[in-house]
């Protein structure tokens, strides 16, 4: 439960007087809203139905204002961003700090306070936990993995395994697997999805930087160094020793070579293929296709396949 005085200063807003007596204690969707609730509206149809709801509270973009003068309105630059700070803090941890007693800690383990160790979860060797990580069920956590603080790892993820590195013989091409001992760093409010597999450094360390969303069935390979605030959709592949910097946006099924670079705040579309060694820069510039090349390039070959061939 929140006030509303407690609400608009999460979002950074002065209390409105006519709002003062209002209490808050879900979010909700426009058709299910009561006076206990807060609905959003980025949009003129948005703020027309939010309008008609029940809601005790509309958050809405600033720039719809000369549209209505509903005194339940909060005026915010970015309303459905407003409207997930304010179901965050209205949710709170969303889990109690413990660990599950089918848990598996090895030696020298280190919890910080407030941490969820789910059921099954692995916790190696050497492993660190900071404050308030949400480990879900059958997590593993290799050895000498460390984890910053609001972690959260949902269930079967695989972090800091052995990557995938081998030197070849020229004799008689027999595989050896070059070593990996190295570690995997993850960084504060980093949250990570179900069943994704994240490598630790050969010699050196795999790093993911804060902030940073990556969802489920995602793999980052050995010496990557992801930067803060990325996001990473499902299905996407990273091979080893590449970089993506601060702020990019990888789609869907992204597959990304061996040392090749993602600059930052580059997006690149779902299915994009980076080449090894590649290194693709613009912030804000939209990649797509396989290979990898600015949108309307893209858009100008995909229209050149299209094309019936010109006849004699």
């Amino acid at each position: 439960m929140a006030t509303i005085r407690e609400l608009a200063e999460w979002v950074g807003l002065e209390i409105p007087s006519a709002l003062d007596a209002t209490e808050i204690v879900r979010v909700s969707g426009l058709n299910e809203a009561a006076a206990d609730a807060v609905v959003f509206a980025v949009d003129a149809d948005a703020l027309e139905s939010a309008s008609k709801s029940g809601a005790g509270v509309i958050l809405a973009n600033t720039k719809l204002k000369q549209q209505t003068a509903d005194p339940r309105m909060l005026w915010v630059a970015d309303a459905r961003y407003a409207f997930a700070v304010v179901a965050q803090r209205l949710a709170g941890k969303g889990f109690v700090a413990g660990i599950h007693a089918t848990a598996v800690i090895g030696k020298d383990v280190g919890i910080g306070e407030g941490s969820y160790v789910g059921p099954g979860v692995v916790l190696g060797d050497g492993v660190r936990l900071g404050k308030d990580c949400n480990l879900s069920a059958r997590v593993t956590i290799c050895p000498l993995t460390v984890l910053g603080d609001r972690v959260l790892v949902q269930a079967g993820a695989v972090l800091g395994s052995t990557g995938f590195g081998y030197a070849r013989s020229p004799e008689t091409g027999e595989y050896v697997l070059f070593p990996q001992q190295g570690r995997l760093v993850v960084e504060d409010d980093v949250e990570i999805g179900a069943n994704t597999t994240i490598d630790r450094g050969a010699l050196g360390e795999t790093r993911i930087g804060r902030g940073t969303k990556i969802d489920n069935l995602v793999h980052i390979g050995h010496n990557c160094m992801i930067g803060r605030n990325v996001v990473i959709a499902a299905q996407t592949g990273i091979s080893g020793s590449s970089v993506v910097e601060d702020g990019a946006v990888l789609g869907g099924q992204v597959g990304i070579g061996e040392h090749a670079t993602v600059g930052e705040g580059v997006i690149l579309g779902g299915g994009a293929g980076v080449l090894s060694g590649k290194k693709m820069r613009g912030k804000g510039e939209v990649f797509w296709g396989r290979p990898a090349r600015p949108l309307k390039e893209y858009l100008r070959d995909l229209a050149r396949l299209r094309k019936p061939a010109d006849r004699d």
